[in-house]
């Protein structure tokens, strides 16, 4: 008996130490760990900023908080929008606190270098913050997921909105960086695909307050377009700076911003906002549905969310679904599941992640409302166009990625 009692006690332990070094093969760290990086201070705070936190947190809880039996944690950090500091901080967060998945990311050069960051440890970006159609072009990899929009499916949606309504002649105030870069080539290359023109354009710092000399070279051109290819307090400010000139509502010139949230028209107001064209992957006073959840949000934070913000929801439970389907966190695994997975939510519909990391997924066309339409201070829209996903984006066939030249 007292064999048999060791032989037990023997095959207790090894039967134990077989479950902790099955589970350690699932998840080796010990934990699922999420990272928020994005502009928590500057100008592109009130998009993503700690709204993304908020809506990454909710993700985890609405998961149950643990996947695979180990908890899910969540860090956060400040980019500065600055493109040296993402990367240090991408690099101690997977070398040294073991991250698996870096979400957000407003700021295109900050959010590409953590891309190829990310592929070189093999863990996984969910680019919910920028931009450019870069990050699915050149610059793509299979570790990376760009969620929300990007500066093809703006230039697609706005200008091509734009231009059908008249506004052929055209004059670009652009971000100087890789954001901006890209919004205004992939308009110019709707313009022209339709028959307009640019008549110029002008680069501004990131950050810029005053943008009276830009507004006078643009109302100088003659275009009958101003296009804003820029975001955040930038597209504020130079909103607020067309407003001190008379273009917000001129008979000869018209003002688009070509990247306008939710949150900047908010902080406009309808009276100066009104009448404005944007083209956005979500808002809060869709369906019900959408109110549902950004009304959950909007009782944390305060505010209503912009599409970066619920976009990270989505992300992140996406990616919490794929670890669990998978079965591991290994980033090939979970990123082969994320992609062989639609997503249906509240913030996309038969979306799908196609092989160049790009999520395809339905695009809207918005006009601010005026004040006598609004009933509400988060009442801002009307909806104008659907743009079904495979409209709004452009097509594998015309892709740089080197991901997808390989297949073709």
């Amino acid at each position: 008996m007292k064999k048999l009692g060791k032989i037990i006690l023997i095959l207790g332990i090894f039967f134990a130490s077989y479950l902790a070094n099955s589970q350690d093969s699932k998840v080796p760290s010990g934990a699922v760990r999420i990272g928020v990086l994005n502009d928590q201070s500057g100008v592109y705070s009130g998009m993503g900023g700690a709204g993304s936190i908020v809506a990454a947190k909710m993700a985890i809880e609405d998961f149950g908080g643990t996947v695979l039996g180990v908890p899910i944690q969540l860090l956060s950090a400040d980019h500065q929008n600055k493109t040296d500091v993402a990367s240090t901080m991408a690099r101690e967060w997977f070398d040294v606190k073991k991250v698996d998945v870096i979400v957000d990311l407003a700021a295109s050069n900050a959010g590409i270098a953590v891309m190829n960051i990310a592929k070189e440890k093999n863990r996984i970006v969910i680019n919910t913050g920028s931009g450019s159609s870069r990050i699915t072009n050149e610059d793509c990899n299979d570790r990376t997921a760009h969620w929300v929009y990007n500066t093809y499916a703006l230039a697609n949606g706005t200008g091509k909105a734009v231009l059908k309504q008249g506004g052929d002649s055209w004059f670009f105030i652009t971000a100087d960086y890789a954001f901006g870069h890209s919004l205004e080539k992939d308009t110019t290359d709707v313009l022209k695909a339709g028959g307009g023109k640019v008549l110029g354009s002008i680069k501004h710092p990131l950050n810029t307050s005053d943008f009276s000399s830009f507004m006078l070279q643009a109302q100088a051109s003659k275009a009958k377009v101003i296009g804003l290819a820029n975001a955040g307090t930038d597209a504020v400010n130079a909103i607020k700076g067309a407003k001190e000139f008379g273009l917000l509502r001129s008979k000869n010139q018209q003002l688009v911003g070509l990247t306008t949230y939710v949150t900047d028209v908010y902080g406009l107001g309808v009276e100066v906002a009104q009448g404005i064209q944007l083209t956005e992957a979500f808002y809060w006073d869709m369906n019900n549905e959408t109110r549902a959840w950004s009304h959950r949000f909007f009782d944390r934070h305060k505010r209503m969310p912009s599409m970066i913000q619920a976009g990270t929801y989505s992300g992140v439970m996406h990616y919490l679904k794929s670890i669990k389907a998978a079965g591991t966190s290994e980033a090939g695994a979970v990123m082969s599941k994320m992609k062989s997975t639609p997503i249906n939510d509240f913030f996309a519909k038969n979306g799908v992640l196609r092989e160049d990391g790009l999520m395809v997924h339905d695009m809207f066309l918005f006009q601010v409302k005026t004040p006598a339409q609004s009933k509400g201070p988060w009442d801002l829209y009307i909806l104008k166009e659907t743009i079904p996903g495979n409209q709004a984006f452009d097509s594998l066939t015309n892709s740089a990625c080197p991901l997808v030249k390989k297949k073709i």
